[in-house]
């Protein structure tokens, strides 16, 4: 019997060690638990370092929120031997991330592990979010072990699983967010090449001095491009064409890297 290796990942302690142990007592289903972001990275890499990977991670669409209180176990199976118990999570934990950017990076580092969002409620915003990321099922906290059980194998066969009351919400949220992004695209393309350097700085983070030396021009002319920029963008401030380039698919700037008498010295990462 091939065995399916799950991988639960919730803040909630008791939720996600009930959870664990209501999946453990499946004869093909092995499970383990993780209290964070940056600690369910860590497991996933270590699983594959010792050829063990994980098939399904199940996330919480509030990781790294308050923790949601009296919370059931999915079936309702008690806390039982067999799962490790989760560790305190601990608010302070460098690199901790979303349920919906931990998706994301899982996506990007192991596209081979499929991803569920379990949820408290349906939100129709937060699961087109979550399919974008690169989820492939989003199913409520409450429901029926069986159900969930029925997910997972589910998207093992790259089924997509959404509950029937989300799907129009969903696809309408989805038709939205890609018209904006088709209205982004068209107003990034009416920008220069420099224009579009310049936007990439931005998106980037760096401030006008930063930009200035990055591209070799005065800043009196970084800050004409800026204004240019934003007079083509339609908006009024740099928040603003950021969150409106990030729509339209432009990525960061990359850093630059400079080699000084052997160090290796990142430029053009921080704000200036």
């Amino acid at each position: 019997m091939a065995r399916i290796r799950v991988l639960v990942v919730d803040d909630h302690r008791i939720f996600a060690e009930s959870l664990a142990a209501a999946l453990a007592a499946e004869p093909d289903v092995d499970v383990a638990a993780a209290g964070s972001g940056p600690a369910a990275l860590r497991a996933l890499e270590r699983a594959a370092a010792e050829a063990r990977p994980y098939d399904v991670i199940l996330v919480d669409a509030e990781l790294g929120g308050p923790a949601p209180g009296g919370a059931a176990a999915v079936g309702g199976s008690p806390a039982v031997g067999g799962v490790p118990a989760l560790p305190v999570p601990r608010p302070e934990e460098p690199g901790a991330v979303d349920g919906i950017s931990l998706v994301a990076q899982v996506r990007a580092a192991r596209p081979g592990v499929r991803s569920v969002v379990l949820a408290e409620k349906d939100d129709p915003w937060c699961a087109a979010r979550a399919l974008q990321a690169g989820a492939s099922g989003w199913v409520a906290k409450d429901c029926s072990l069986q159900r969930l059980l029925t997910v997972i194998r589910g998207v093992l066969r790259d089924e997509t699983h959404l509950p029937p009351a989300l799907l129009t919400g969903v696809l309408r949220e989805l038709t939205t967010a890609r018209k904006h992004r088709t209205e982004s695209e068209q107003l990034v393309e009416s920008l220069t090449p420099r224009e579009r350097e310049v936007l990439r700085c931005m998106v980037a983070g760096l401030g006008r001095k930063a930009v200035a030396e990055r591209l070799f021009l005065s800043p009196h002319t970084v800050r004409t491009h800026m204004q240019n920029v934003l007079g083509k963008l339609g908006v009024h401030s740099t928040l603003a064409a950021v969150a409106l380039a990030r729509r339209a698919g432009v990525g960061p700037a990359e850093p630059v890297t400079v080699r000084l008498a052997g160090d290796v010295v990142e430029r053009g990462s921080q704000l200036a």
